[in-house]
């Protein structure tokens, strides 16, 4: 007869597993989402140049300057593509756009992809406060601390020395163009 700790062990790692494979598929409709939102925005922009182009005021490139163009966009549309505040940062995979994470984590690794880019070394929370022109308390601190280890555990980030952050090795190679 199996022991009662056994049969526990066995719904806790079936419970696991699921929660696992969950987690895999949300972070998969997650970029698939940001795939066709960006989709979407770029088929609205040509649909609004070929507007201004086919617009009956005999080719008046005055005008233009009121159309927004696709910077305008993207900057419009960077909240939608953007994960809502408190959500889950999926696993870092080859083709996964930064975008995808809400704007406090995209922060963090722009940050960390300056550094990386001028070829200096990792940063602490406390210099990524000071980076933010955040006080250094220690609540900040922390919730900078706490969202640096998500990005590590998930593989966006990575810590080689305790508490010193980095660009893991394949969102190093993209800095934010994945």
């Amino acid at each position: 007869m199996p022991s009662v700790v056994g049969l526990l062990e066995q719904h806790e790692l079936a419970a696991r597993r699921r929660v696992d494979g969950l987690r895999e598929e949300a972070d998969r409709i997650q970029a698939e989402l940001a795939a066709a939102e960006q989709k979407w925005q770029e088929w609205a922009i040509a649909r609004r140049r070929v507007g201004t182009v086919l617009a009956p005021d005999d080719g008046n490139i005055a005008d233009e300057e009121a159309v927004p163009g696709p910077r305008d966009a993207e900057t419009r549309s960077a909240p939608r593509q953007a994960a809502k505040p408190k959500s889950q940062v999926p696993v870092w995979r080859e083709g996964l756009a930064w975008s995808v994470l809400s704007v406090d984590y995209q922060r963090i690794l722009t940050a960390l992809a300056d550094r990386h880019r001028l070829h200096k070394g990792p940063l602490t929370c406390q210099e990524l406060a000071v980076v933010f022109g955040l006080d250094t308390v220690p609540a900040t601190v922390e919730a900078l601390r706490s969202k640096a280890k998500r990005l590590v555990a998930r593989g966006w980030l990575a810590e080689r020395q305790p508490g010193r952050f980095t660009l893991a090795q394949g969102p190093a190679g993209q800095d934010g163009a994945s």
